[in-house]
């Protein structure tokens, strides 16, 4: 398959390294308005390119978008229209209307729709999901998911956390990870309640932490949580319990904790899994060396995808509704009540 990245900043770095070194695909071009990094990511092999356009007439199959946020929309539908499948990175857009527009045209085109959660792909979620997919803790009962950092300085740019450009704060950052966790552990999400708040850094239309409580199709309830006031700095988790333990999912560092019982007030088997090849890397050579790891995982099964497998990797759908749940809790927050999300159309 031939792939373009569209971006080259750090992930999109990441990503062009990914699908050079994947033999089932070939990295025609980088493109990015910074035309020297397009050539530098690209490498020897590939063309790097200021405008993205001059891809959508070309034989590449299949794009990879890595901008900023508010350019999602316009080179997702573009690219759809243009007959290219798309791995768009997370945020799909930053607005919950650009998002079903882009989900419309991604169904009148036939094309494939991927969104980059890289996260479904850490050691320590595949160890959490595999062991609920096994029974391992029973029948479930609770979820509770985390994810916060200590504030703006951890952006690169004022684009990522200013509302009016990125649609939104904490919730659209690390907090987008943990909605779509929450719906990859628990299914499909129904209901919302939740407080949101900027209290603390005062940035218009970015909410520096959100509380809520989700509900599934089936009745689990989740308690989430997004902050970018932790003092312990960034960090994130998933914890699972069933009436016969618990599972726990979280990074960083990267470790897990499970908790088995027979039946409620057994004695109880403790396991903790730690990854020390995974700290000793990240301190030697940074946290991207992960992430590569994961955007490889991802390309593989966006190929996979393309062919109408099932896979891990998250659906236009699951973009579309990590940004409603997120506008749900605003919501729940102005009118103080429960918020029904919409169902999913059928084939």
């Amino acid at each position: 398959m031939k792939l373009a990245v569209v971006g080259a900043g750090g992930i999109g770095k990441l990503r062009a390294r990914s699908v050079a070194g994947n033999p089932q695909t070939q990295l025609v071009a980088v493109a990015d308005v910074d035309e020297a990094a397009a050539r530098a990511a690209a490498g020897r092999e590939a063309r790097g390119i200021g405008d993205w356009k001059e891809l959508l007439g070309t034989d590449v199959d299949a794009l990879i978008l890595s901008t900023p946020v508010q350019f999602h929309h316009e080179m997702v539908v573009e690219a759809l229209r243009a007959g290219k499948h798309v791995l768009c990175e997370k945020p799909l857009s930053n607005s919950l209307e650009s998002c079903l527009e882009i989900l419309e045209v991604a169904r009148a085109s036939g094309r494939t729709l991927a969104v980059g959660f890289n996260h479904r792909y850490y050691p320590a979620i595949k160890f959490l999901k595999q062991h609920l997919d096994r029974g391992s803790i029973g029948r479930l009962d609770l979820v509770r998911v985390f994810g916060g950092h200590d504030g703006l300085h951890n952006f690169r740019a004022d684009w990522q956390y200013k509302g009016a450009i990125s649609g939104g704060g904490a919730m659209m950052d690390v907090g987008i990870h943990m909605t779509d966790l929450a719906r990859y552990v628990v299914g499909e999400i129904t209901e919302v309640y939740g407080h949101s708040a900027g209290n603390v850094w005062n940035v218009e239309q970015s909410e520096d932490r959100a509380v809520a409580i989700f509900r599934s199709a089936t009745g689990v309830p989740v308690s989430y949580e997004a902050t970018w006031n932790e003092w312990k700095g960034y960090r994130f988790y998933v914890e699972a319990y069933g009436d016969r333990g618990m599972v726990r999912g979280y990074y960083a560092p990267m470790s897990n904790l499970l908790i088995q019982q027979e039946r409620p007030g057994a004695p109880r088997r403790k396991t903790v899994k730690r990854y020390p090849e995974i700290a000793v890397r990240e301190k030697l050579r940074g946290w991207t060396t992960t992430a590569l790891i994961t955007f490889q995982e991802e390309l593989r099964d966006f190929l996979a995808m393309v062919e109408g497998r099932p896979v891990a990797l998250a659906d236009g759908w699951s973009g579309m509704r990590a940004i409603e749940i997120a506008h749900a809790v605003n919501e729940s927050t102005r009118t103080g009540k429960v918020v029904h999300l919409r169902e999913r159309p059928s084939a």
